[in-house]
C-alpha cells in the first residue's frame, strides 16, 4: 500500500495525475462511497453499470493512477460492478466523506480540490455524467425525414453536488436547464445544439 499521504502538503502530490483524480472525484460524487474498516483503512467503491464496460475499465485505470501500488478489485453484483480499492488515504483524497448519505450532508470542495477542478473541468464533468448521467438521442419525423436531437442529462438528489455540476458547466460555457422530479431528485438537461456539441467534443456517450 502507498505509505505517503497524497495530500500531505495541502494539495495533490506531484506524482498523482490531476486529470485522473478529477475524473475519479466525479465518479465518487455520483456513484461512489467510502467505508471505513479496521485500522482506519477505507475502501473506495464506485458502482459502474455492466452495460458500459468501457466505464469500468476507465474507472479502474483512474484508481490505479491516483493510488499507484494499491490493488483494485472488481466486485460483481446484479447489473453492476463495483470497482474497489483500499487505502488509509482515500479519505484524504475525498474529504467529502462522512456518515450518512451524500444528499443528507454538506458536500463542498476544499480549496485544493476546487483548484484542480478549475484546471480540469471536463474531467469532473465526465466523471459526473459517466456516473449519474447519460447521453440520449430523441428523434422525430417531418415530411418523411428523420431528425435527431441528442442531449445530455445528469440527475442527482444532493443540492451541493448539483451546484458543483452546474457551476462547472457554467465555467466551460455549457447552457443547461433544471427540472425537479417527483422523487425529489433534480434533472439537469443540456439540449442546446452548441452545448451538446461541446459535451460531444470533450465527453461523449458512455460505452
Amino acid at each position: 500500500m502507498t505509505a505517503e499521504c497524497p495530500v500531505a502538503s495541502g494539495g495533490l502530490a506531484d506524482d498523482r495525475p490531476p486529470s485522473a483524480y478529477t475524473y475519479l472525484l466525479g465518479l465518487y460524487l455520483g456513484d461512489g462511497c467510502l467505508s471505513e474498516g479496521r485500522r482506519s483503512v477505507h475502501a473506495l467503491r464506485i458502482a459502474c453499470g455492466n452495460a458500459w464496460p468501457g466505464l469500468i475499465d476507465r474507472c479502474e485505470r483512474a484508481m490505479r493512477a491516483v493510488m499507484p501500488g494499491n490493488g483494485v478489485l472488481r466486485v460483481p453484483a446484479p447489473g453492476c460492478t463495483s470497482v474497489v480499492s483500499t487505502s488509509k488515504h482515500w479519505s484524504c483524497l475525498f474529504p467529502q466523506h462522512g456518515p450518512g448519505k451524500k444528499h443528507e450532508r454538506p458536500i463542498v470542495l476544499v480549496p485544493w480540490q476546487q483548484a484542480i477542478v478549475d484546471a480540469h473541468p471536463w474531467e469532473l464533468l465526465r466523471g459526473l455524467i459517466h456516473s449519474d448521467g447519460c447521453r440520449i438521442v430523441n428523434w422525430t419525423t417531418r415530411s418523411g425525414k428523420r431528425y435527431e436531437y441528442p442531449r445530455y442529462f445528469f440527475t442527482n438528489t444532493s443540492a451541493d453536488i448539483l451546484r458543483i455540476f452546474t457551476d462547472t458547466l457554467d465555467a466551460v460555457g455549457v447552457q443547461w436547464k433544471a427540472a425537479r422530479r417527483p422523487t425529489g431528485a433534480v434533472n439537469i438537461s443540456i439540449a442546446r445544439r452548441a452545448s451538446v456539441a461541446l459535451l460531444d467534443q470533450h465527453i461523449g456517450p458512455k460505452y
